[in-house]
């Protein structure tokens, strides 16, 4: 048998690397020696780089960076090789950056991640992707933008500093000094979410509460998100309403897409590209995937929908392999999983769960490959019957 194993994280448990080291582990248990490859994988979300930086042997990038509150702080990226960089935003402009007492998306910046994106020009990339989950931000990508050469001016023509606040002050936008580099540069944006700029479905509507933002305060971002959308309209004729994904990590999908020519793509597919996942299926008779906790969304742009539609495609049977099973779980058999199996195997707390995971998960392999093991030796009594 050719096994590949290609799952998600376990959040707060086990790594992608450590599934297959486990399920490698399971398989040789049960089928004594075949051959097993593994690959690392995410959809955009947390450890992306990591995942992405591990499957094709790249190495990771420390840069000296501002936070959200513009205070300097060390950020990486992952260098995949002399061309091409891949960005997590959070990891200059996230959530978990600013402390709790701290969040309000008035006062916070994507800076940080222009300064990202500006440090893998510097080091020859020319293909970059930037997963904008999990921002801290709702500054329609200005501060950004601003680190990339963009100024933002207001009335007066003062330039202003890229802030939340800043959206409802913004008169003109100056391109001029932009970097030019970014002109054959081809900008990825890892986007899962199709919100427009501004509305009910809009950036600060949608996002703004989670990031600290009280009512008052998302009004007054929704109102500055409205004149900042009308200021491009105005000066690009691009309508960011009209544009899926412009509202994601408060706005900058827009910028990227106005100011970058990015293109939106969803997040686990864009994974699986870079790794050249479709190449790994080549003469794989089973593939294993599987995340923490397993639901209604798994078949929405995660890890296991992914995996699975590429294996359906090369007509390879799919097993998802996951932590727990929540409501909706079984949608993901739409997408080329075959069937689900759960590492709990008693009632249990989920601190117990992730206490013990790494048990849990081999224990469930073996289950799973001796249930495997056992449909082959009936598939193979059949067969000899038949003959």
């Amino acid at each position: 048998m050719k096994l590949l194993f290609a799952s998600d994280s376990f959040k707060g448990s086990l790594t992608s690397l450590q599934t297959a080291m486990l399920l490698e582990k399971a398989a040789d248990e049960v089928f004594g020696r075949c051959e097993c490859k593994s690959v690392a994988v995410a959809d955009g979300g947390e450890g992306t780089v990591d995942a992405v930086v591990s499957a094709v042997s790249g190495k990771t990038v420390s840069a000296d960076v501002h936070d959200p509150l513009m205070k300097r702080i060390s950020a990486s990226y992952g260098l995949l090789d002399d061309n091409r960089a891949i960005i997590e935003m959070d990891s200059a402009s996230g959530l978990t950056l600013v402390p709790e007492n701290l969040r309000n998306p008035l006062n916070t910046t994507t800076y940080g991640t222009g300064e990202l994106i500006l440090h893998a020009l510097d080091n020859g990339c020319r293909d970059i992707t930037v997963a904008i989950g999990g921002s801290a931000t709702n500054d329609g990508g200005m501060g950004c933008m601003r680190a990339l050469g963009v100024r933002f001016l207001d009335f007066p023509g003062n330039e202003l500093e890229g802030f939340g606040r800043d959206l409802e002050k913004v008169d003109y936008i100056d391109t001029d000094n932009i970097d030019k580099r970014l002109g054959s540069c081809r900008i990825t944006v890892m986007c899962d979410v199709r919100n427009p700029l501004c509305g009910e479905n809009g950036a600060a509507r949608n996002f703004a509460a989670q990031k600290g933002a009280d009512k008052k305060t998302v009004a007054r971002l929704e109102s500055g998100m409205q004149n900042y959308r009308e200021v491009i309209k105005r000066r690009f004729n691009i309508d960011c309403d009209s544009v899926e994904g412009a509202g994601a990590a408060g706005g900058l999908g827009a910028a990227l897409k106005v100011f970058c020519s990015g293109e939106m793509r969803a997040g686990v597919d864009t994974v699986l590209d870079l790794i050249d996942f479709d190449s790994l299926l080549e003469g794989v008779d089973l593939v294993v995937t599987g995340e923490g906790r397993a639901d209604w969304q798994s078949a929405f742009g995660k890890v296991m929908s992914g995996v699975g539609k590429r294996a359906k495609a090369k007509g390879i049977p799919a097993i998802g392999l996951c932590g727990s099973l929540g409501k909706g779980a079984e949608n993901i058999f739409s997408c080329g999983i075959s069937s689900l199996i759960t590492t709990v195997n008693a009632p249990m707390t989920l601190d117990i769960a992730i206490e013990n995971a790494q048990g849990l998960y081999y224990d469930a392999a073996v289950r799973m490959f001796r249930l495997i093991k056992a449909g082959m030796t009936v598939r193979e009594g059949r067969e000899e019957s038949e003959h």
